[in-house]
């Protein structure tokens, strides 16, 4: 059965090491002195105060420096002036059409501090100074963004909402019985079918996409439907077979176990898809692999924590390494600019990125694998193995004519059986920013309340039932929509 994995981040971040060993907090005598704001007071205009069961400005322990904020139940939160100068979503300050900041923030004086601060049930106002940084106007701050955005203290927590990976659904070879799919006329003639496509890649980590003639030229036309394809030193939209081209093992006849793509580059590919241009007669074996890579991050957490920890914190170098071509007669010579560990996590300790491929490991050694940590790191790679390679965990599937398969490069692992004869595959990468990015906006058009983000969702629940806070920024166009 497909089994849903609801973590909360603060509990997983506390149960779990720190991710990243070597971006230590400096200790306070090395960090830089805050620079002091001038003590001249100002005029802080009377106030209209929001109904008692809603936010309200209260005078501010120190209101040369900001201003304070008053929560149902008696809470406060205080923001700098500095800070909202620089939050300010007026046109001066910030292009309504691009949603790029217009302000330079450097040049904000580090004494500044408006003429006037006043509220109503709609946020607050604040009248800047006519001054040598600008002329006199004023900002407007809806409560919502200020109780979002909370910092001294926040009002809304990481635990306060659902994990990231929520809406995710974690799968086992089981779900061969009810395959995540939509069809080729869907996502061709309408968005909402790139979005019923996407929100599968999303919840699942794959899907298929059946009834695709089969052709490269309607395949290509099927990812455009995502995003830009990414050219990499494979090429754009590749039409390929074993040839060995490019010097790698993906154009081999040999078995290609579970295994993430481009672990060599910085940024790995997001997407990626394959469609069978070959019918099945003219080859044997070539099964497809593939396996849910969070899923078995979370049952090696469960079952063998210093095995995670390790494979959570220890950096392994990538390389490829493949001979020229006419278009790279000097060949490959790949690398990324940051080794990072196999199962990569935020700063909230939600799991975002496994990148593992055996083949494409480089040397392991050096200070990272230093005394007994590499023994105890061969260890955790068989228990990470052991688990990829149980057949609880691969789903096995024989690849034909118009059905594609499309998987998240940075959740999902695929390989492939060994096979002989002539197998002739198409497909591309996108990458997964651009993914990402289209996934977002679909949401917004067709999700429902929240745009189908559950996080934010979840966010305007805690506003409203917390603080009697709606989300809205009247008379202020669509830039308050994502408080970018």
């Amino acid at each position: 059965m497909l089994s849903r994995l609801v973590v909360r981040a603060s509990r997983a971040a506390a149960a779990r090491p720190p991710r990243t060993a070597t971006r230590a907090i400096p200790p306070a005598a090395a960090r830089p002195r805050r620079r002091l704001l001038s003590t001249t007071p100002h005029r802080l205009a009377p106030a209209t105060t929001a109904p008692r069961a809603g936010p309200r400005l209260v005078e501010a322990s120190n209101p040369v420096k900001g201003i304070t904020v008053q929560l149902p139940g008696g809470s406060t939160t205080s923001f700098s002036y500095v800070w909202l100068r620089d939050h300010c979503r007026e046109e001066r300050s910030y292009h309504p059409a691009t949603r790029q900041r217009l302000v330079d923030t450097p040049k904000i004086p580090a004494d500044y501090r408006p003429d006037a601060v006043r509220s109503d049930e709609r946020g607050i106002y604040v009248t800047w100074p006519n001054s040598s940084f600008e002329s006199t106007y004023e900002s407007f701050f809806p409560w919502s963004f200020l109780a979002e955005h909370a910092y001294n203290p926040p009002v809304v927590r990481q635990a306060d909402l659902p994990s990231a990976n929520s809406s995710k659904v974690f799968w086992t070879r089981e779900i061969a019985h009810d395959m995540p799919t939509v069809t080729y006329d869907e996502v061709m003639s309408t968005e909402k079918g790139v979005y019923e496509w996407l929100k599968r890649i999303n919840t699942f980590g794959f899907s298929l996409c059946s009834g695709i003639p089969g052709t490269p030229e309607a395949t290509e036309a099927l990812i455009r439907r995502i995003a830009f394809i990414r050219d990499t030193h494979y090429g754009g939209f590749w039409d390929f077979t074993a040839n060995l081209e490019h010097g790698d093992l993906a154009y081999s006849e040999v078995r290609l176990e579970a295994h993430t793509d481009t672990t060599y580059f910085t940024d790995p590919c997001g997407l990626q898809l394959f469609h069978l241009l070959s019918p099945s007669s003219s080859h044997k074996g070539g099964h497809n692999l593939l396996v849910d890579g969070f899923r078995a991050a979370s049952l090696l957490e469960a079952t063998n924590p210093a095995a995670h920890a390790l494979l959570s914190t220890v950096p392994v170098p990538s390389h490829a390494s493949g001979s020229g071509s006419a278009s790279l007669p000097s060949g490959v010579h790949l690398r990324p600019l940051v080794r990072v560990p196999v199962l990569n996590y935020d700063e909230h300790g939600e799991l975002v990125m496994v990148r593992w491929n055996g083949d494409d490991r480089g040397v392991v050694g050096g200070e990272a694998f230093e005394g007994a940590k590499m023994d105890e790191w061969y260890e955790a790679l068989r228990a990470w193995e052991g688990i990829l390679r149980s057949d609880e965990a691969q789903l096995w599937s024989q690849m034909e004519v118009g059905t594609a398969v499309i998987f998240d490069n940075l959740r999902v692992l695929h390989g492939r059986s060994a096979f002989t004869g002539e197998r002739r595959l198409c497909g591309a990468y996108v990458n997964g920013d651009d993914y990402r990015s289209r996934l977002r906006g679909l949401e917004r058009q067709f999700g429902g309340h929240g745009g189908g983000d559950a996080r934010r969702a979840a966010l305007d629940g805690v506003l409203r039932e917390r603080f009697g806070i709606l989300r809205r920024g009247e008379g202020k166009g669509t830039v308050w929509e994502d408080y970018l």
